[in-house]
């Protein structure tokens, strides 16, 4: 009876699934906000998720800030420039092109720096693979616009500092106080954007009330997953289920807005996907872009 009941506090606990919860509740947070940028710019829910995010962890985790020398604190600083920037950016992308498309040209950016300075003859095969997706796309334009695409190619830049910043940002603050920190700094960055004079978006009680249900499905659950599950699993298998984020956020888009993707679309990203895994298997593990 002890054994079943172990068995079942295994599954219950799986990091993969965990992972897989966190990737799900991503995506659908991305296609609750995009069917919202009708009524509400993609800036303001972008800041409400930040700031609701924000609100939340702060409450949980009480960051210590004294301390810190200048260099932790410029560290911190261009680690929230890059977390606003990311959300920022890919929040545009969504708004001009179908979601799985934003995400798979955004993971163009951490797939460049895992392969970035490798000598093997075989991660250089995975950036051709990566780069035939990215030129199928710009092939097949359908729904697809250069202001989509460049905004989604800036949230990938992006996502890459995240990911050294993030590095370094661990080093000198402990646990997640620099993440919270970060979280400040981006929803301070896009403030003057969303609050002041003539700008109304906040004006809702049900505005406000989804961007914060953003925040909790786009932040809080995956941010929570994650950290539970890399305690557990090897950062080569999380950077494989992490490669499945530009699939996810195209059945997100099919489930939640109805955006149907093309054949060649599909293979593009199948391209980006596999040129993911088989960048991750070859020792260099793409790091997720820890929700704000």
């Amino acid at each position: 009876m002890s054994g079943r009941k172990s068995s079942v506090r295994r599954v219950s606990t799986s990091p993969v699934l965990l992972v897989l919860v966190g990737i799900a509740s991503v995506q659908l947070g991305a296609g609750v906000a995009k069917s919202l940028f009708d009524e509400v710019s993609p800036t303001t829910l972008v800041w409400l998720r930040l700031a609701s995010s924000l609100l939340i962890f702060a409450a949980v985790v009480r960051p210590r800030l004294r301390g810190h020398s200048r260099g932790d604190w410029l560290v911190v600083l261009g680690f929230g420039l890059a977390l606003g920037t990311m959300n920022w950016a890919i929040y545009q992308s969504f708004a001009r092109i179908p979601l799985g498309i934003a995400v798979t040209i955004e993971f163009v950016g951490p797939l460049s720096l895992a392969l970035l300075g490798s000598r093997r003859v075989r991660d250089l095969a995975w950036v051709g693979l990566a780069a035939a997706g990215v030129a199928l796309l710009g092939l097949d334009t359908d729904g697809v616009t250069w202001a989509g695409a460049g905004f989604a190619l800036l949230a990938g830049a992006a996502w890459a500092a995240y990911i050294l910043l993030s590095a370094q940002t661990g080093r000198r603050w402990e646990g997640v106080d620099g993440l919270v920190v970060a979280s400040l700094v981006a929803t301070l960055l896009l403030t003057p954007y969303v609050v002041g004079p003539g700008r109304g978006d906040l004006d809702s009680a049900w505005i406000l009330a989804v961007g914060a249900a953003v925040g909790l499905l786009s932040s809080v659950v995956p941010y929570s997953c994650e950290l539970v599950a890399l305690r557990t699993l090897r950062p080569a298998v999380f950077g494989i289920l992490m490669s499945l984020e530009p699939a996810a956020a195209a059945l997100a888009g099919i489930v939640v807005l109805g955006e149907l993707l093309s054949a060649p679309q599909w293979l593009a990203m199948a391209c980006v996907v596999v040129a993911s895994i088989g960048a991750t298997r070859s020792g260099r593990p793409l790091p997720a872009p820890v929700p704000d």
